[in-house]
């Protein structure tokens, strides 16, 4: 099993900035700092460390600068990492109007660990799907069991160019769990993303199910590596798959 150490660093070096915002409709630079402008009036801040970024203080107030002057932008996220060192950045999102969300597991492992056949219950069955009412369907599920305040029944779909595969686990044609496979270009790894399950169906083995198929087609791509940003509910799940904990994300959030 490779060391956690080495996964993080493969981590930064390969999943931040440029693989963050390869879907963006337009990047700004500030100094270290990624500013993207994604669909649906979405700003998302990356970068790849502040070691050297001088006052912290004044980055975050030109960033929120930068989307006050477009109007069509309704919500930002900055995207921060608990292993950083970035002394004053979270009094500085505070004092500037973000607020935290839910902070997550940063999970990495190698794919070939999750792609064992994993028994389904009686009637489930896992599949891909490129269908536009059941991408919307499966997005609507997901946002019913995140409590997404801010999704919305005709929001853009996400880009369906890079490979990006839509998987959904269904009892009688009604998704009872969904994710995304998302290989990121030039990089060793795939994004699991969206895995959600309905709270009826959890403790079942059907998040494990889903997992399992989308690193399986993973694996026919290639891919080595995956990454998660996972909740509670998963994250334990992943690491009996055998997953690694590398770090915690909490996104900072500020609203229009």
């Amino acid at each position: 099993m490779t060391e956690p150490a080495v996964l993080l660093q493969r981590y930064d070096d390969q999943l931040r900035t440029d693989a963050e915002t390869q879907t963006a409709i337009d990047v700004a630079h500030l100094g270290p700092l990624l500013l993207a402008t994604l669909a649906g009036g979405r700003g998302f801040i990356t970068y790849r460390d502040l070691g050297g970024a001088g006052e912290i203080r004044d980055l975050v107030v030109r960033a929120l600068a930068h989307y006050r002057d477009d109007p069509a932008i309704s919500r930002v996220e900055w995207k921060t990492r608990g292993h950083d060192h970035a002394p004053g950045l979270e009094d500085a999102l505070l004092e500037n109007g973000f607020r935290p969300e839910a902070t997550e597991s940063i999970l990495i492992g190698e794919v070939a660990v999750l792609a064992d056949e994993v028994a389904l219950p009686t009637g489930v069955t896992v599949r891909r799907t490129t269908a536009e009412d059941e991408i919307r369907a499966m997005n609507a599920m997901q946002a019913e069991v995140f409590d997404d305040q801010d999704w919305t029944p005709d929001a853009p779909l996400p880009a369906t160019s890079g490979g990006i595969e839509y998987w959904v686990a269904e009892v009688a044609g009604q998704i009872v769990s969904a994710g995304r496979l998302e290989p990121v270009p030039g990089t060793d790894f795939a994004g699991l993303w969206g895995g959600a399950t309905r709270p009826e169906w959890r403790g079942r083995g059907i998040y494990r199910a889903l997992t399992a198929a989308r690193a399986r087609s993973a694996l026919e791509q290639g891919i080595t590596l995956v990454n998660v940003d996972c909740t509670e509910f998963s994250r334990p799940i992943l690491e009996r798959a055998g997953l690694v904990k590398v770090s915690t994300t909490t996104p900072y959030l500020w609203r229009r």
